[in-house]
Formats: C-alpha cells, sequence, structure tokens
C-alpha cells in the first residue's frame, strides 16, 4: 500500500533529501503535502514536481500568489495558510506518515498534531522535544504515534537498540553522542569574536541550513541533541554524553550495560536516517554512497572543550534545572543565532545571549505544565533573549 507523506519545510535540506528519497521509491510513497515558510519560488517548482494535494505557506499573500501561479500551471494543488495549516495538515486524516523538518520552537505544534493523530512521525525537529519535553512524548504515547528519529545521532542510537522500547531500560548503561565539533574545531579560541556569518555556516562535513550550521560551530546543536536524547530514549541526564568525532563517520554509539560498545556508521548523508524513518523496520535505497573502508583513513575522537564551546554544558544545565529552562534555552538561542546572522552580535556574543537569559529569566512554577504554558515562556525568553542582543550589539 503506497504510504502518504506530508513534509513540513520541504525547502530546506531535510526537506530537499526526504524528497530524493521518496522519488527513489515511487511505488511505496507518495507526496501528500509540502510546506515552506518563505521559499516560495522552491516550493512552486516542489509542486510542479510532485503534484501534492496541498501546499502550505506562513504568510497570506505569499499563498495567494503560489495559488495563481499554480492555476495558471495548470498545477491542481491547493493552497494553505498560517501555523493552523500546518496542524491540519500533520494530523490529515489520508497522511500516512510526516517530516517534521521545521526548524525551530515553530515546529512544535505541528508535531503535536502528528503524535495526537497517531501518525508516522519522522522527527528532525529537535526542538519539539527540547521545548515540549515530558508533554511531547506524553502525546506521542497517547495518540499511538510511531515515533522514529531523524537527526543522524540519534537515528543511529535508535538502530543500535532492540526493536522492543520496553528492552531499552536494562539494555543502555549510557549513550555517546558524536560531534564533529564543526568548523572552528582547531582555531585560537581568542580569535573567535572575529568569526563571520558565512565563516560559521561553513560546515566541514554536513549541507545544512545555516541557523543549524551556526549552532553547529558553537556546538548548542549538540546540547539540543543531549536534551532531546533524554526524551527519547528516557534517560538521566547523565547517561547522555558527548565525544567530538571529526570525520562524522560513526554517527553515535550506545554503551551497554556489560560495558559492549554498538555503534552506527556511514558516510555524512541525511538521506540515510531518512530511509530508516520512512521504512523502518525495513530497509531501502536511500541514494547515500557506501563507506570504503579500504580508503577511509583514520578515526578520532576526543573530549569536548567546554572553554571552546560553552554552549554545550547548557545542555546539563537546563536539564537538572527549574522545568522549562530547556524551552528559555532554545529560545534565547534562536533569537541570539538570528541576531548574529543579521550581523548585529559577534559569534563569541552567541553563548553570553544564551546564559544571561537563563540566568534571569523567571519561570513560572506551571510554565511547563502545559503546551500554553510553555509557549508563552517561550515569547518571553524571546523577548527578554532580544534585549540582552541588543546591549551586546557591535
Amino acid at each position: 500500500m503506497i504510504q502518504r507523506v506530508c513534509i513540513l519545510g520541504s525547502t530546506g535540506s531535510v526537506g530537499v533529501s526526504t524528497l530524493d528519497v521518496l522519488g527513489r521509491h515511487p511505488e511505496r510513497y507518495e507526496v501528500f503535502a509540502l510546506t515552506a515558510h518563505s521559499r516560495i519560488d522552491d516550493l512552486f517548482a516542489q509542486c510542479m514536481r510532485w503534484r501534492p494535494r496541498f501546499a502550505a505557506v506562513a504568510d497570506a499573500s505569499q499563498a495567494s500568489v503560489l495559488q495563481a501561479r499554480l492555476r495558471e500551471a495548470r498545477c491542481s494543488t491547493e493552497v494553505l495558510v498560517g501555523p493552523q495549516a500546518l496542524c491540519d495538515l500533520a494530523a490529515h486524516p489520508e497522511v500516512d506518515a510526516v517530516m517534521a523538518a521545521i526548524v525551530g520552537a515553530a515546529g512544535l505544534g505541528p508535531c503535536l498534531a502528528a503524535a495526537r493523530a497517531g501518525k508516522r512521525l519522522l522527527l528532525a525537529n529537535k526542538e519539539a522535544l527540547v521545548v515540549g519535553g515530558a508533554l511531547f512524548m506524553q502525546a506521542v504515547q497517547e495518540g499511538g504515534s510511531a515515533l522514529l528519529p531523524i537527526d543522524s545521532e540519534h537515528s543511529a542510537i535508535f538502530q543500535c537498540l532492540p526493536a522492543d522500547r520496553s528492552a531499552w531500560h536494562s539494555h543502555i548503561d549510557h549513550i555517546l553522542l558524536t560531534a564533529s565539533g564543526g568548523p572552528f574545531r582547531t582555531r585560537d579560541p581568542s580569535t573567535l569574536h572575529t568569526v563571520t556569518p558565512d565563516e560559521a555556516v561553513a560546515h566541514p562535513n554536513w549541507v545544512m541550513g545555516r541557523k543549524i550550521s551556526v549552532d553547529s560551530a558553537t556546538m548548542m546543536n549538540k546540547a539540543l541533541e543531549v536534551i532531546e536524547a533524554r526524551w527519547l530514549f528516557d534517560l538521566q541526564p547523565e547517561q547522555v554524553r558527548v565525544v567530538i568525532h571529526p570525520q562524522s563517520i560513526v554517527h553515535s554509539m550506545v554503551v551497554c550495560r556489560d560495558n559492549s560498545v554498538l555503534a552506527q556508521l556511514g558516510t555524512p548523508d541525511m538521506r540515510v536516517p531518512i530511509a530508516v524513518g520512512l521504512a523502518f523496520p525495513e530497509r531501502i535505497e536511500s541514494g547515500a554512497s557506501q563507506l570504503d573502508f579500504m580508503s577511509m583513513g583514520n578515526l578520532t575522537f576526543e573530549a569536548p572543550d567546554f572553554t571552546r564551546y560553552p554552549g554545550l554544558q547548557l545542555a546539563w544545565d537546563t536539564l537538572r534545572g527549574t522545568p522549562g529552562s530547556t524551552a528559555v534555552l532554545n529560545a534565547a538561542n534562536e533569537i541570539a543565532v538570528a541576531a548574529f546572522l543579521e550581523g548585529a552580535i559577534g559569534f563569541d556574543r552567541i553563548h553570553g545571549v544564551n546564559a544571561e537569559t537563563l540566568a534571569t529569566l523567571a519561570i513560572g512554577a506551571t510554565d511547563a505544565h502545559s503546551i500554553d504554558g510553555l509557549i508563552a515562556l517561550d515569547q518571553r525568553a524571546r523577548a527578554q533573549a532580544a534585549d540582552i542582543a541588543k546591549r551586546y550589539a557591535r
């Protein structure tokens, strides 16, 4: 039976890779809906190629333009608009699988909608767990959703664990999330204040969007992954550890209770975890190249330098802190990275905005008890982070 797929964030790198994998298996998958925030030209081209039933964008004027262009091109795709449209598509009764590839807290609503509707949810939006935490996992359980991690590190852990989730606790001593170290792994930390946005987004191994590339350079991406892993695999904070692995061949490891280590290896290509998520428990062609062990060279591992990557420590600090702290960290970081990419603050100030927001924002006792409370907390954190970023302005 053909599975109908909704791709939230289809014009980003994960969305494009997902379409590539789907295109290799037309007998198995149908593109039902595509969504984008502002890349209307790219979304138009995707609609012409894939002819989805629906497309959705954030802005009403852009939706009108896109709909007119599609009608002129005799494409029957119906264009929807706004955040509610994303939730409606994610929970649509004809959708079988949802690729959640929207960057940032904006993806929380549609991710929750898909979880509550019991969809196969391919989670590339780590913020849904960083912000939603226990509430999001509760929605997954109550909705009967099949949650498949798409981040390469979390997919690697998932692939190393038994299919029976009830066996995970007896299986795991701890997990090791690997990190490339980003483009500044060997750069003199005293020069990081001169880093430009173009330098920060030039990842040595992965092709990613600008925001996530900056997060990789600061290792905030790994901090968010630590938080995500804690919830995905129901672990204590100390059971989630990080190791620098510059080659990005070992995607992560499980250290078992008997001290054996299970690892998943592959070329740094997001199509592999996407294919795993789409077809699990089967395996399908992803389009990624095979590893050539004879020419691969050395694999090296090193401890993370918390002086070079001060934001990484915030993962464990917030997991052990007041409930809601991880949502504050995520919100502050989105504001700080945006300010850096706009040239308003220096690269070395990103951590300062994040740390000061966490230190100064008051979190209410019930802020993390509901989605509405978390959304309100997210908005307060963004406002406070924006004020702090203004003080750090160049």
